[in-house]
């Protein structure tokens, strides 16, 4: 019997003739995420989050900072988000397993733009636990995950893979990703072996793009094609992409997603401060007194 393509719901988020900030361990945190958005970036993806600590965290409306806080039993903050970047926030998480996966992604659907999953990471941290590259030679698996993301939640479902050896089990792959109904699909040029300094493969993500019909989110161009606003799109025209995804770029500057041309590092230096004092101030007497957002402004 002939495989059918599950059918994901209309949504607000569009992956084609975008921009987005790439998940960064450590970096893709808030006030990043704020900055991006303010320079020009139309989508911005959380840093990677791993399941079993998101699925202990309770959502709780920080009424001070006027953000949504995922807080962790030591009363950590896991992840942080606020109304400025409900519309294009992706959630990325880590996860091996379908049925934690559809917990975490319920926990966080209404106050996001769309859930992607890692399969990408060649970190020991990921793949240990079966997560991020580690997927990728378990295709079976990678399809429950994304299934069950696609059929459990309203939002959009995406994913992050690397290219494998070979062109033709790459493209295999990513037409039985996009046959569990993804949204979209981000392709970093380069195999899991492999890392910045080595040329990333424009040609497989090329081939990746005219073999299906979704949105294929180019990555992995930083160290090789982007250093001014000008080169994403002629990465994106090089690579037959829907979209473009910075990472190292936007963590050198994120000004790079200025039109008019990227700002003096002191400056964006200078931006992003702010935005830290602001998402971090919950212990200022500010705080303390229920004090509210325009208040927490003047003390920064």
């Amino acid at each position: 019997m002939k495989e059918e393509m599950i059918k994901q719901p209309v949504s607000r988020l569009c992956f084609r003739s975008k921009v987005a900030l790439a998940p960064m361990v450590r970096v893709g945190t808030l006030p990043m995420r704020l900055l991006a958005l303010d320079y020009g970036a139309d989508i911005v993806y959380c840093e990677e989050l791993i399941d079993i600590k998101m699925q202990q965290c309770r959502r709780v409306v920080n009424e001070v900072l006027e953000t949504v806080d995922f807080v962790a039993p030591e009363e950590r903050v896991m992840f942080r988000t606020c109304e400025r970047e409900k519309d294009h926030v992706v959630f990325q998480m880590g996860t091996a397993d379908p049925e934690r996966a559809l917990a975490v992604a319920k926990l966080v659907e209404n106050d996001v733009a769309a859930i992607d999953v890692n399969m990408g990471c060649p970190k020991e941290y990921s793949t240990k636990g079966g997560m991020g590259a580690a997927l990728l030679s378990d295709p079976d698996r990678i399809e429950r995950i994304l299934r069950t993301l696609v059929k459990g939640v309203s939002k959009p479902v995406t994913c992050k893979i690397r290219i494998l050896p070979s062109l033709e089990d790459t493209i295999r792959l990513v037409q039985r990703i996009e046959r569990t109904g993804v949204a979209a699909i981000a392709v970093h040029g380069r195999q899991k072996e492999e890392r910045p300094q080595h040329p990333v493969h424009c040609d497989v993500i090329k081939a990746v793009a005219e073999a299906v019909s979704i949105p294929v989110i180019a990555n992995g161009g930083s160290q090789d094609c982007i250093k001014v606003h000008s080169d994403i799109e002629a990465f994106r025209a090089a690579t037959g992409a829907s979209a473009v995804m910075l990472a190292r770029a936007a963590m050198w500057n994120p000004s790079i997603f200025r039109r008019d041309g990227p700002l003096p590092l002191e400056q964006v230096i200078g931006e992003y401060i702010r935005y830290v004092s602001l998402s971090q101030c919950c212990s200022s007497a500010c705080c303390r007194s229920n004090g509210t957002m325009k208040e927490v402004w003047r003390l920064v």
